[in-house]
């Protein structure tokens, strides 16, 4: 059952002569979109519930500067990573786990260009490994027992950084009868947000990208799409409501069923 967890930030932590373990980038899509909030709450439970210490930037975490770059804005995009760089230098942060691919990325990519090297882990690479560890038992699944559930690679975590196995070595962790859409992995076809898409009009063309990878969805019989982005999730929920398939196809990420599975939320 989901109860209110309170999360430091850094700076309490330093007040107090204190580090974390980890520092949890949440992202502006899981600090300020509702359906990614969810994702946030479900991995901040995850991280309690195992007793790992961690703490967040809150208010001192800008954006990365992932969508400017995509966009093509080289210039903000090095202001706002300069930004992040000095605050998280300041707080000598160490490690760093994010529920967002594109953070991800460009956190572990692009940062040690500008003088920002930090071990950085995705957020499906933390969960697999505490399965692994034994800290998180998701025997019997809960109620995803036996669900058929099909996983949709993210472009920043599959094809731009080959994470491919640990996502499915949680989703098989839950018993679940784990199935794979025809374009998958190395394969895998965009949700239609990346490359800041996610910020603007589509263009001209026959058929929206996220309607196409829905039609590969529904090939595949899923009762469940698992995500692990937060710009996925928006993407695969649409495409989901334009098929008209809400009540027989649900999207959650990666956390939140493994939360679930826990009984950590409801």
């Amino acid at each position: 059952m989901s109860t209110t967890l309170k999360i430091d930030t850094m700076a309490e932590l330093a007040a107090r002569g204190e580090a974390p373990e980890i520092l949890f980038w949440v992202g502006c899509a899981g600090s300020f979109d509702d359906r990614a909030r969810r994702i946030t709450r479900a991995f901040a439970a995850i991280l309690h519930e195992v007793g790992i210490k961690f703490a967040v930037l809150g208010t001192e975490e800008s954006c990365t500067g992932d969508p400017a770059k995509r966009a093509g804005n080289e210039f903000l995009f090095q202001m706002q990573a300069m930004q992040n760089i000095q605050v998280m230098n300041m707080y000598e942060v160490k490690k760093i786990v994010t529920a967002c691919p594109h953070c991800f990325n460009t956190l572990k990519n692009e940062y040690p260009d500008l003088g920002g090297n930090y071990e950085v882990l995705h957020h499906a690479t933390l969960l697999q490994q505490l399965i692994n560890e034994g800290r998180i038992k998701v025997q019997g699944g809960g109620t995803f027992k036996g669900k058929r559930i099909t996983f949709h690679d993210s472009c920043y975590l599959g094809r731009a950084n080959g994470i491919y196995e640990a996502p499915r070595a949680v989703l098989e962790a839950l018993d679940a009868d784990l199935v794979e859409m025809k374009r998958s992995k190395a394969n895998g076809l965009c949700c239609g947000a990346g490359g800041a898409q996610m910020f603007k009009e589509a263009e001209k063309g026959n058929k929206e990208v996220n309607i196409e990878r829905m039609d590969d969805v529904l090939e595949s019989k899923a009762e469940v799409v698992a995500a692990a982005c937060p710009f996925c999730m928006t993407m695969l929920t649409d495409g989901i409501k334009n098929k008209e398939k809400e009540s027989s196809i649900h999207v959650y990420d990666l956390a939140e069923l493994v939360a679930k599975a826990n009984g950590l939320i409801d």
